[in-house]
């Protein structure tokens, strides 16, 4: 089963209000199902990729029997979620360095919403249904309640002053509808970000004047990414190169990932401007970023884009028109 996926507010409006609404922290994590509905703990990504390994730290929550619970596994940096500090967590497959990495910074399991209880399917339950059988679920050690709350500004007030990621307005009847992006559910955050795809890359000293080589090494340091993100009739359109944010174990990590990935010319359905392809390697949009970004210019390029972390575990999210 594939998580239930929350629509963005419109740039410039509000979150929904009135009494039909519930307010939720946007936590700055990653959305994680926990099912330990076979008898054994597997905790599986947005993806449905299995990423029980990764996250050793979270093996208490097999104590919450026959069940499907929904939440973002998030690490706590001087008391608020800090993506930089899960991202070098987040893509590890070695037992062996989840374990040194769980010791060193250890995850939290924020859960928000629960699909199955003692082999009892609930997920069609309305979502005030779902929070009260969720209430009376005594969680493990590593894990806790995501608060709910009755004003959504009061809330967004909140979560800007203490550096949250933003907040999740929520129809308290509807049901859990998995896989599916619904209204039902409304998010705005106070920093744009997005996951993307990689369709090219620069190694690093390429693309500049007089130094530009048709194709670039994937086996040396990035420079830079071009980033795209399928649009409704599943063609891809350019969102904007990003040269920050690729240094470390992250570019290693990526380079990994696009090695192989090459192909003669770019995924793209729109023209990419002439200095950003000089120098550029094109490759197969299967691998995706999370980019932070200022804002979204004409066109729907994306201004300033940074890199936040390589991304295995989540789709693409859609091209949208700014």
């Amino acid at each position: 089963m594939q998580p239930m996926l929350a629509t963005r507010a419109p740039v410039g409006s509000a979150l929904p209000r009135g009494p039909e609404w519930s307010y939720e922290v946007k936590w700055d994590g990653v959305r994680v199902l926990a099912d330990t509905t076979s008898g054994t703990l597997r905790l599986r990504a947005r993806s449905g990729r299995d990423v029980t390994v990764t996250y050793p730290d979270l093996a208490a929550l097999a104590d919450v029997q026959g069940a499907v619970l929904d939440g973002e596994v998030v690490v706590m940096a001087g008391g608020t979620p800090s993506f930089e500090a899960l991202a070098e967590r987040m893509n590890v497959r070695d037992p062996a360095r989840a374990a040194r990495l769980a010791a060193r910074t250890p995850a939290t399991y924020v859960v928000f919403d629960v699909l199955t209880l003692y082999g009892v399917d609930v997920h069609r339950s309305t979502y005030d249904e779902r929070r009260a059988i969720l209430e009376r679920v005594t969680l493990p050690d590593r894990a806790l309640l995501s608060p709910v709350y009755p004003d959504g500004d009061d809330l967004w007030a909140v979560t800007l002053e203490h550096g949250l990621e933003g907040v999740v307005a929520k129809r308290r009847t509807s049901t859990y509808q998995p896989g599916r992006r619904s209204s039902d559910w409304v998010k705005a955050a106070h920093r744009a970000t997005r996951t993307a795809a990689v369709v090219g890359w620069r190694a690093e000293g390429l693309g500049r004047s007089g130094g530009a080589r048709g194709v670039a090494d994937p086996g040396g340091r990035l420079g830079a990414v071009l980033l795209g993100a399928p649009d409704e009739q599943g063609r891809w359109r350019y969102l904007g190169k990003a040269g920050s944010g690729l240094a470390g174990r992250r570019g290693a990590d990526l380079v990994r990932e696009l090695t192989g990935l090459e192909r003669p010319g770019p995924p793209l359905e729109d023209e990419v401007p002439a200095q950003d392809a000089r120098g550029v390697t094109w490759c197969e949009p299967r691998v995706g970023v999370d980019v932070r970004y200022l804002h979204r210019m004409n066109g729907g390029r994306l201004r300033q884009p940074v890199v936040l972390a390589l991304r295995t575990d989540a789709a693409v999210d859609p091209w949208e028109v700014p």
